[in-house]
């Protein structure tokens, strides 16, 4: 679309079920390309009511979805900020991460053990290795757990 042309209002609904069509978006974000796609904020609000109404559009089934495809590699730390980026509510997110029922010590566990092959043996390598998990989004409670679980086995 030419940076200069107005967009059809007509192709408001018709662009928003096309980016529903590919995969979820929260509200948030679907309101946002819709403004960039030049379309005014006073047409889109209705558009996504509707689409909320009729079932197509749901925050908590973004929310689902993003934290089944991320929670293999992140911690619910991360999870739960991406989300709020999204424009996700904290009640949403809270009930996304909880939904699944799995324990996160089990999966820093396992993204650890992806990553490193022995426990620490010195300082250096726990703060390596706690930098690492803080990064992927793990509370420094239960990684001061992981590490001193898995070097008293």
């Amino acid at each position: 679309m030419k940076a200069n042309s107005t967009p059809d209002p007509a192709s408001l609904r018709q662009r928003a079920l096309g980016y529903l069509a590919r995969r979820e978006h929260s509200r948030f974000d679907l309101a946002r390309k819709l403004e960039r796609a030049g379309f005014e904020p006073e047409a889109i609000v209705p558009v996504l009511d509707e689409f909320e109404h009729q079932g197509w559009l749901s925050d908590q089934r973004y929310a689902e979805t993003y934290v089944a495809d991320h929670r293999a590699k992140d911690g619910n730390i991360k999870l739960a900020h991406a989300l709020r980026t999204h424009g996700v509510s904290d009640e949403i997110i809270e009930s996304a991460l909880l939904e699944r029922g799995e324990n996160e010590m089990d999966r820093a566990k396992a993204i650890w053990r992806k990553k490193f092959t022995h426990p620490p043996s010195s300082l250096a390598e726990t703060a390596k290795q706690t930098r690492f998990l803080q990064g992927r989004g793990f509370s420094g409670q239960l990684i001061r757990t992981l590490l001193r679980q898995d070097s008293s086995d």
